[in-house]
Order: structure tokens, then sequence, then C-alpha cells
């Protein structure tokens, strides 16, 4: 039967139809039936539900919370990163590379970890600096409140500012310096040179940062929902998950839920034209084909004082909230002074080998991470190859299906997942640790996407049509030669799949059941629950499984290049 088919109608066209066909179920179809089930109630528009829900106040505050931390966050987050990228790849700092790298950190640890250390830092009765302050000089209040919108800004602009700062650095850092030095020969200075000449140029860049802030920001659910809800600050996906989480599940509460997604799924689509539109724009050509090194600028006495400060940026908004889950979850009580006899290793014995719920939420994030990143390598494997390899019409939509998860909520795709595995199609997977797999599958396919379609893109194709002149079918040149060659990228996508996948929290607090939490949930409601110190302890463990998942994928990246 299956040779019939490849005879029938190549090998090109059923892996493409396959391709299409994973993606349909496990990418296309939720989000469809997200909107169909917002818009149409009966076969007709549901018009009334609409109207009903987004002219609730409570509606219009979530909407206006989104917008203002979305713009906020995207406001300072491009200054940083666009100062921090400037810094780093044109002028003569000291240690560039090694605080190139320390700037990316952030980007690799999770934000409501992240926030639930501020939590503990700068919550108004209990924060160890309020405290301080207030013990130092003697004030009643509180100098900071971490549960406010400038709190909940504040925070995510610490991990989202790499991305612009990945863009502009990568820009900087291959742009033709020959209008800046034509420039600085007829006598501009510094801030007239920046200001008419590097920023204009670097805009595209600038702006695809802002944007992707822009969109992570507007999905965020970790920091609101650990640094707002407590005072009832919600944004959409923190409205969605408390409409859900109130009514148990109802479908009323699923519809409402739905609405509230198209919202988000719009404001999605919308930032991805404005940054396609951004990206196309021609008069932005400003890298030459030509191999050149900027000219540095000489910061001389500005030296030492901008490296202080980027060191201190770097301990305050890394390693001080680092330390503090480490050592708070040490702690044997929260809020007692960190001293070597009020700490304790119990609490980790405990988390790992005592607690069923920790531990059952450590086991579930282990085998749903290993099964997803597996499945997702090899099916992202395949998609990649049609895509790059194959010559098929159509391939432009499993390239639009892969990035479409990554580019919508977390929240959006499990409400999705809700709807297609819940019963309506005919299998229940509800409340199971199934349906988490399958969004994991969606959430992540386009890392897969990306890492193994750059491993494949540096195969010639010589390699493969000379094993085919040889009698070597598609199959055999696969297995024998592609796979080999693309092995570093697929195991690079294994780990950029089951790292995030491990933390996550945004898909699964919709989704886990009574035993099916994972270690992002259970982090999030020990926290809900004031487990503080048992949050921190898991969270710890987290961290340390992060940072050397992190120094695997460097590693193998490292062992990748240098064997090219």
């Amino acid at each position: 039967m299956i040779r019939k088919l490849i005879g029938t109608f190549g090998i090109a066209e059923i892996l493409l139809a396959v391709s299409v066909l994973i993606l349909v179920l496990v990418v296309a179809v939720p989000v469809i039936l997200i909107l169909w089930t917002a818009l149409f109630v009966n076969g007709s528009l549901n018009t009334r539900d609409i109207v009903n829900i987004l002219s609730r106040p409570d509606t219009y505050e979530a909407l206006k919370n989104s917008l203002v931390i979305a713009g906020g966050v995207t406001f300072f987050s491009t200054i940083i990163g666009v100062f921090f990228a400037w810094l780093v790849s044109r002028t003569d700092l000291p240690f560039k590379e090694t605080m190139k790298v320390l700037f990316l950190v952030p980007f690799m640890l999770p934000s409501f970890i992240g926030a639930l250390a501020w939590k503990m830092l700068l919550s108004p009765r209990s924060g160890y600096i309020n405290k301080f302050l207030s013990g130092l000089f003697g004030w009643d209040g509180s100098l900071f409140n971490i549960y406010s919108l400038s709190g909940i800004i504040a925070v995510e602009t610490m991990y989202l500012f790499p991305f612009v700062f990945i863009q502009v650095a990568g820009a900087l850092e291959r742009m033709d310096p020959t209008l800046e030095e034509s420039a600085r020969i007829s006598g501009a200075g510094l801030i007239t040179i920046t200001r008419r000449i590097t920023l204009p140029l670097m805009m595209p860049s600038i702006a695809a940062g802002a944007l992707l802030v822009a969109l992570y920001s507007l999905a965020h659910f970790g920091v609101p929902a650990i640094l707002g809800t407590e005072r009832g600050i919600y944004n959409i996906p923190t409205k969605i998950y408390e409409q859900i989480y109130q009514s148990g599940g109802s479908f009323v509460a699923i519809r409402t839920g739905t609405i509230l997604s198209s919202i988000l799924i719009i404001a999605a689509g919308l930032i991805l034209y404005l940054q396609s539109l951004v990206l196309k724009a021609g008069r932005f050509q400003v890298i030459a084909g030509k191999s050149m090194r900027p000219m540095l600028l000489k910061l001389r006495g500005l030296k030492i004082p901008l490296l202080i400060f980027s060191i201190l940026y770097i301990l305050i908004t890394v390693v001080l909230p680092t330390m503090t889950i480490f050592l708070v979850g040490s702690l044997k009580t929260y809020g007692i002074r960190f001293t070597m006899e009020n700490m304790s290793f119990d609490n980790l014995k405990y988390i790992l080998f005592q607690w069923k719920m920790t531990k059952d939420a450590i086991w579930n994030s282990f085998y749903l991470s290993l099964g997803a990143a597996f499945v997702t390598m090899i099916v992202g494997t395949l998609i990649s190859y049609t895509i790059v390899k194959m010559k098929v019409r159509g391939k432009f939509i499993l390239e639009f299906l892969g990035v479409l998860p990554f580019s919508v909520p977390g929240t959006v795709i499990a409400l999705g997942v809700i709807l297609v595995w819940s019963g309506k199609f005919g299998i229940n997977l509800y409340n199971t640790a199934w349906i988490i797999f399958v969004a994991y599958i969606a959430r992540y396919m386009a890392f897969s996407l990306k890492s193994n379609s750059a491993a494949l893109e540096q195969v010639d194709d010589s390699l493969e049509e000379a094993a085919r002149a040889c009698g070597a079918t598609h199959w055999q040149t696969l297995k024998d030669i592609v796979i080999p060659l693309i092995k570093p990228g697929m195991v690079a996508a294994f780990f950029l799949i089951f790292l995030p996948a491990l933390r996550e929290l945004t898909t699964s607090v919709l989704l886990y059941g009574p035993t099916t939490r994972t270690i992002g949930v259970a982090i999030y409601a020990l926290n809900e629950d004031g487990e503080t110190v048992y949050a921190a302890t898991l969270a710890s463990i987290a961290l340390v499984i992060i940072i050397v998942g992190q120094l695997v994928i460097k590693r193998i990246t490292r062992s990748r290049i240098e064997g090219v």
C-alpha cells in the first residue's frame, strides 16, 4: 500500500501531506476552533456574548492593563536593549564578550521565577529590601511596592530586553561603518552621528525587537499573575485563567476565554504584520557584502564607569533575584534572617523525596518535556526536510503553521487544545497528561523547525544527488547521509524544546489536572498557597536544571561549529 502511494504521488508529496496533516491537527484546528467558538453559536454570529463580555468593566480594565504593561515594557526594553547593544558592539568597553553573554542570561531564566524573587525582596510588608531600609532609616512604611503596574513592568523589562539587545547588537556588528566614518571626518560629533545616522539605520532591528517584546508582554501570564492578581491587577491572560479557574472549567467560561483570546490573536497578527512590513523596507539595507569591522568608539574616561554600571545592572537584575531564590529556598521559615543556623537542606529533601505533590510535578515535567522534545524534534526534522529539500508547492503553509503557535499566547494554545481534545471529536484528554503533551508539541514546533532548517540548509544537495545516483532511495539517503550530518542540529532542537517545556507555566496552568501538575504550575500553586519557602526550593531545582541544560546546549553548539 505504501509503495503504491509512493509510486502514485511521490515521496515529496506524501511527506508534504503528512507534515500538513500533523500541523493542521495540533496547530490550525485549535486556533480555528477558538475563533469559531468565540464568534458563532449554533451557526449564528455570537454578537450578544461578544458585546456583553467586551463591554464589561473588568474586561476593559484587563485590556487597559495589558496595553499599559506591554507599552511600558516595550519602551523600557527598547531603551535598555539599544543602549547595551551599542555599548558592547560599537565601543571599546572592557570584557565585551563576557558582558554580551551576561546580557543574554535573563533570556534563559523563567520570568515568573524572577517575579517570585522580587516579590520576596520588594513586597511592602515582608520584602527583605523594604525591611532592611525601614530598619536602617527608621521608616514606618515601605519604600517600594512590587504589587503594582510599575512593578510588573520593571520585572518583565528585566527579562524581555534581550529581544531588542540580540536584534540590535547583531545588526550593529554587521553594519557598514562608511557613513559614520564619513560624518566623523566631516566634523560631526558623537551625539549627531548617533541621532542622524546610527539610530535611523538601526531602526528596522530596533522595531523588530520592540515588536517581539510587545508580542511577548501582551501574552505574559507568570509575572502579572504573581505580582498583580493579589491586588486585583489583571491582564488578558490572567483574566482568562481567572474566568476558567473560578468556574471549574465550565463551557460558558471557556467561551468567555475564547472571546478574550481572540483579542490576543488579533493583536499577535497585527504585530507580526507590522514586523514583516518593517523587515521588508528596502531603504534600510545597511549591511554590505564585503567583510568589514566598524570603527570602535573610544570611551576614554567613561570606560570604567560604564563597565561598573553594566556589572551593577547584571548584579541587580540577574544575580540578586537568583541568589534570593536559592537563599529563601534553604530557610527553615520564611522571613527570618539569612544566617547559617536558619538554613537547612531539609526543604530540598522534602521537595525531592517526601512530598508527593512536588515529586509528581518534577516527574511530570521531566517525562512530558522529554517526550514532547523527542516527538517534536522528529516531526520537526521531517517538516524541515520537506521545507528545505523538497521541491513541492505549498511549502509556505508548513512554515506558517509551524511558527503560528509561538506567535500567539500560551493561554490561547491551551484553550484551543481544550476545545479540540475534550471529547468534541470523540477523544477526551482533559485532565490527563496527554493534553499537556499535545499542547507542548504545538507550542514548541517552531523551535524544532528553526534549528533543523538551519542545519539542513548547510547540507549540500550534491551529497543526496550522489547517493541517489548510486541507487539509494530517499529514505536511505535521509537515514545514512542527511540525519548523521544534521544530528547536532537535531540535538540542539531537542534541548531548545526540553528546557522551555520543563519550566513552562502559561500553557500548563490551564491544562493540568489533580495529578498532572508540572514544575511551573507547582511553583505557582505553592506561591498562591503561601508556601513561599517551598516555592523557592522548587524554583531552585528548576534553575539548576535550566543552567545545566544551557551549558549542555552551549557545548553542543560549540562542537557543531568546530565540526563544520
